[in-house]
């Protein structure tokens, strides 16, 4: 088990933001936890420096491509993408020098998995070059998938089922407890014992946590095989819980 990095990109800056306060329809709702001054470059070079692998870069939304761009031209092939990615220009960011693609909202159309456009990713990028952000929202006794920066829920449960299901065409999961995201009040406890229980591949979950001991819960409860992102909470994204040297000690010590 180990910590991953993660740099989530809006409107073309490098910010934490409480996710459950994207909305499309009233911009003005964003809750934004720290906005760096630093470009993304920046991040990218020091999770390079420390060789803090596997980690994601995340457009939220529009006017990220040049942000996106130049984290990716700082570590050719060290980081995942995702955000508004399609079979249209998935190859285009591997090009780019994204390690892998990630992939949601494109599979999934009202409500439902488009199994048509998973094969297409497939067959265009590799089952090795994709992996599916699963983010999920509890709503009635459930963990549903959201698509759309967690805006809309979907049909399609976190289940071992679904998870079995979707494995078949990617090698890892990205699953944020979009519910908890950047509000630094701890990990979704029972979502990381669910995955642990259930996913057939390697799984990263994000969200929520606050301090290094979070690091470790996830480390027990995800029965050490389900990786962790630590974003509002880090002192180099304007947070208090945790201090980046924290992270660095914990997967040199543990992975």
């Amino acid at each position: 088990m180990k910590i991953r990095p993660c740099i989530d990109l809006h409107s073309g800056k490098v910010k934490q933001i409480v996710g459950s306060t994207l909305n499309d329809e009233n911009p003005n709702s964003l809750k934004e936890n720290f906005v760096a001054e630093q470009p993304p470059s920046y991040f990218a070079t020091l999770f390079r420096k420390d060789n803090m692998t596997g980690g994601h870069i995340i457009m939220l939304g529009p006017g990220n491509e040049q942000a996106a761009s130049e984290a990716l031209a700082a570590w050719p092939g060290g980081f995942q993408l995702g955000g508004g990615i399609t079979a249209d220009n998935a190859s285009l960011w591997l090009e780019r020098g994204a390690g892998a693609i990630i992939v949601t909202s494109y599979v999934f159309q009202d409500g439902l998995v488009r199994e048509d456009r998973l094969k297409k990713l497939v067959n265009q990028v590799g089952k090795n070059k994709l992996v599916l952000d699963l983010s999920c929202k509890y709503k009635d006794g459930h963990y549903y998938i959201v698509t759309d920066r967690w805006q809309k829920f979907t049909k399609v449960k976190i289940n071992k089922e679904s998870l079995n299901y979707l494995s078949d065409f990617c090698f890892e999961f990205l699953i944020h407890a979009a519910h908890v995201e950047g509000k630094c009040k701890g990990i979704d406890e029972e979502l990381v014992r669910l995955l642990a229980d259930i996913s057939p591949i390697p799984t990263t979950y994000a969200g929520g946590a606050k301090s290094i001991e979070d690091a470790y819960k996830v480390k027990e409860l995800g029965k050490n095989r389900i990786d962790l992102t630590i974003g509002s909470a880090l002192d180099i994204f304007g947070g208090s819980g945790v201090t980046y040297k924290e992270i660095v000690a914990f997967n040199r010590n543990n992975f």
